[in-house]
């Protein structure tokens, strides 16, 4: 795989991510650089791991991880975005409540709900004539950069939004999770 197909393809593994910021950084007050690269780092670093993880199961679970990675990407998201929303709906008659900081094992789940796919591409890799190192390398700094951006960009909707961002945040994992799903079983197409 040549720099531009590996380029690619790291961009288009962090796009869940970033989705998943924006939503994350609507619903805190104002996150700062500091915060953005915190997600981004967990987000990236998390987003690195699974085509490792995906590579080193191989041949022998390709059927098995391809056959259910989409059906635990929408359980996960759905039921975060779920808790999401009802907090945000909760909240209707109140003034929202201001998150300063996303907790870690929250936004560890919702990394590795979005980077599912990235273990199955890891597994599809693995078939390849791939340097998986340096592939997953690529994939962890791009979601890096753009779930970092997309807490950022985050940061600007969230006060436009005031007390529907907690829901917005919802909509957007339920929406990633349904789109996953929805592409997996092939109904678009």
């Amino acid at each position: 795989m040549n720099l531009y197909a590996t380029l690619i393809l790291a961009f288009g593994m962090s796009m869940d991510a970033f989705a998943a910021a924006i939503g994350k950084g609507t619903s805190m007050h104002r996150p700062g650089l500091k915060e953005a690269l915190r997600t981004g780092l967990i987000f990236g670093a998390i987003e690195a791991l699974t085509p490792l993880i995906g590579w080193a199961i191989g041949q022998a679970a390709t059927k098995y991880v391809m056959a259910w990675d989409h059906w635990l990407a929408f359980v996960l998201l759905a039921f975060l975005g779920g808790r999401m929303i009802l907090e945000g709906l909760r909240k209707k008659d109140q003034q929202p409540e201001i998150i300063q900081r996303h907790g870690f094992w929250l936004l560890a789940c919702t990394a590795v709900a979005t980077s599912l796919d990235a273990l199955a591409v890891g597994v599809g890799l693995a078939f390849l004539q791939v340097n998986i190192v340096t592939t997953a390398l690529a994939i962890g700094a791009s979601t890096l950069i753009m779930t970092t951006l997309g807490v950022l960009l985050g940061r600007f909707l969230g006060p436009v939004m005031g007390k529907w961002a907690e829901i917005f945040g919802g909509v957007v994992l339920i929406g990633i999770g349904s789109s996953i799903l929805i592409e997996h079983l092939g109904l678009l197409s």
